[in-house]
């Protein structure tokens, strides 16, 4: 049974920072390409980050220089490490994995990220 599990999230500041992990089981994890996504109320779900299997990054404009994604294919994780949070960011933060070959997609349960005062 192929697993995503999503930790880390929770109410942060404006400022601040957190750092979400997706934890992986049930597929080879370092050959999948990794990404984030997130949905807030009424909006698109979108695409915040993406690893490939050979580390290669790709970002939405709107986190660019704020959010960083990371993979350790020994603990079968990725990281979404998040700074300088702003409001706007808030929303369910979902974890994707994408099969090499013939495309197929797995999706985590998501984490709540909230930044307010």
């Amino acid at each position: 049974q192929v697993q995503l599990v999503e930790s880390g999230g929770g109410l942060v500041q404006p400022g601040g920072s957190l750092r979400l992990s997706c934890a992986a089981s049930g597929i080879i994890f370092r050959i999948y390409a990794m990404g984030w996504y997130r949905q807030a109320p009424g909006k698109q779900r979108e695409l915040v980050a993406a690893i490939t299997s050979g580390g290669s990054t790709n970002y939405a404009d709107s986190v660019k220089g704020r959010l960083d994604i990371s993979r350790d294919n020994a603990k079968n994780t990725v990281y979404l490490q998040m700074n300088n949070l702003k409001p706007e960011d808030t929303a369910v933060y979902y974890c994707n994995a994408r099969s090499p070959g013939p495309t197929y997609l797995y999706w985590g349960q998501g984490t709540q990220v909230t930044v307010s005062t």
